[in-house]
């Protein structure tokens, strides 16, 4: 077995066998001192000749994709996965805020294409549309992760702080994350759908874990906020009355 390498925060951690490696809030990867954080929150050991990526947690879930955001599992608490690509992506958020980190391995048992599209034409991996608004709403949601220069955390913003952002009222801000919500649960993507026990705090969470991993927005989008508020800026005032 070939160790793996974890990089969390600009910082890397080497994971040697046959030891198994914990991270958390008490671990031997220490994320934060966040008390929404299991002490020990996932575990990463060897088992059948592969790397394992288990949630020893019991309220917590983790997001995790391979490099190219096309392959996306989401890990409750008692499952576990193999780490079979040469790099992967885990997010996951405790309270308000989300952490990532990036599993490197040596070796990479599965590969995943680009191309959307078959030789017949069908489509093997929907990409998801969404309006300019939506994904403006997305990227004001994951601001700090996106400006991060390596995998580390981001404090997830409130409702009401994301629709002063936008500069936008928290009537048309809750209206746009349910239409995105609504868009994103009819392909399955699960944890958005709103009901009894899935507070709005959790679904913003959930919605930028997904996106984030998924490369759903990336960096390259943070334009879309400068943009938005130049365009507000040049906006007539509302005048009294009126």
């Amino acid at each position: 077995m070939r160790p793996l390498r974890i990089e969390f925060c600009g910082e890397w951690y080497d994971v040697v066998p046959p030891a198994d490696f914990h991270i958390g809030r008490e671990s031997d990867l220490v994320i934060d001192d966040n008390p929404y954080l299991h002490r020990r929150f996932l575990r990463i050991y060897e088992d059948f000749g592969l790397w394992w990526l288990g949630n020893v947690g019991n309220l917590l879930t983790a997001t995790v994709t391979d490099a190219s955001g096309q392959v996306q599992a989401w890990l409750a608490p008692g499952a576990r996965l193999p780490i079979v690509f040469e790099r992967m992506h885990v997010l996951f958020s405790a309270g308000s805020t989300t952490y990532e980190f990036t599993i490197h391995s040596g070796e990479d048992y599965y590969n995943t294409s680009i191309p959307l599209t078959s030789d017949a034409g069908t489509t093997t991996i929907a990409p998801v549309l969404l309006t300019t608004n939506q994904r403006l709403l997305i990227v004001a949601l994951a601001e700090q992760i996106l400006r991060q220069t390596s995998p580390g955390r981001g404090e997830i913003p409130t409702s009401a702080q994301a629709a002063a952002r936008l500069h936008w009222s928290m009537t048309t801000f809750n209206r746009k994350l349910d239409n995105v919500c609504e868009k994103l649960d009819k392909i399955g993507v699960a944890g958005l759908r709103g009901g009894k026990g899935n507070l709005a705090t959790n679904r913003r969470l959930r919605l930028v874990e997904y996106a984030v991993a998924t490369r759903l927005v990336s960096a390259e989008d943070l334009y879309l906020l400068t943009r938005n508020d130049d365009e507000q800026a040049e906006a007539p005032a509302e005048q009294p009355g009126i």
